[in-house]
């Protein structure tokens, strides 16, 4: 079984605008691909989960978020990483029902954990948001990172909450 880094997209890939799905409007996030290459060099398999209710909102179609994490995918390739999957969820609990993809529920990570053998409790996910976090802790993984730029949130279930990628990977920075 392999080990899995779970990302969000929206506010860890990139950065956080309403209702993304336009290539000219995505920016990476600072330390974004030293993140994964620094778990590709450790063997992780690099995954992106991201609640996308934008879809089912209509502001934007799947065929739309699909074309832009294709484009994306390019983007990593030419960094020298391979994302092994995009796992979305199109849905919004008031307007398509309740799902079992939409995080925090781990759905996205389940899936991948079966279709890529990925060994859950030895993984990782790095989330913006609350959701991301409980997702892994849903899924079983025993190690996340809750990534706030602004270094306002406090507490969280997370086993570390940082306000720059490189706190993850660079073990002698400081959150």
């Amino acid at each position: 079984m392999e080990k899995a880094l779970f990302l969000d997209r929206d506010g860890v890939i990139n950065i956080e605008k309403n209702y993304l799905y336009k290539k000219e409007d995505f920016e990476f996030i600072d330390g974004l691909f030293e993140l994964c290459k620094y778990y590709k060099n450790l063997g992780y398999r690099i995954f992106v989960v991201t609640n996308q209710s934008g879809i089912a909102r209509k502001y934007y179609t799947q065929e739309e978020f699909l074309d832009l994490s294709e484009w994306m995918m390019k983007e990593f390739a030419h960094n020298g990483i391979e994302i092994s999957k995009v796992y979305f969820c199109p849905h919004h609990p008031t307007i398509s029902g309740e799902c079992r993809c939409r995080k925090p529920e781990p759905g996205m990570l389940l899936d991948a954990a079966n279709e890529f053998h990925i060994d859950l409790e030895n993984s990782i996910i790095i989330g913006d948001k609350e959701s991301d976090i409980e997702a892994g802790i849903n899924a079983g993984l025993k190690e996340s990172y809750l990534f706030d730029a602004s270094g306002i949130t406090k507490e969280s279930k997370a086993t570390k909450i940082v306000s720059k990628l490189e706190n993850i990977w660079k073990k002698d920075v400081n959150t």
